[in-house]
């Protein structure tokens, strides 16, 4: 395995670690910390918590279904 590999692997393993724990700490335990807690200025509000992933999701079946139908369009042309 090539050293670039495994440094792009760690990279990408220590982001999606990063933002697990802060999405979750987002979403499950600062309900429960007070709002004049100094804490809540590192967050978002928590109608975000809901409304950033629905929207990456709508982004990425958008996306995935264009890609599908130019697909299907292509080998549609290439049989005729």
């Amino acid at each position: 395995m090539d050293l670039a590999d495994r440094a792009v692997g760690f990279l990408l393993s220590f982001i999606s670690l990063s933002i697990f724990t802060y999405y979750t700490f987002w979403v499950i335990i600062l309900p429960f910390v007070d709002d004049d807690h100094f804490v809540h200025k590192y967050f978002l509000p928590q109608e975000y918590a809901i409304l950033i992933p629905v929207s990456a999701g709508v982004a990425l079946l958008c996306f995935l279904s264009i890609f599908v139908g130019f697909v299907m369009l292509k080998s549609k042309k290439k049989k005729a």
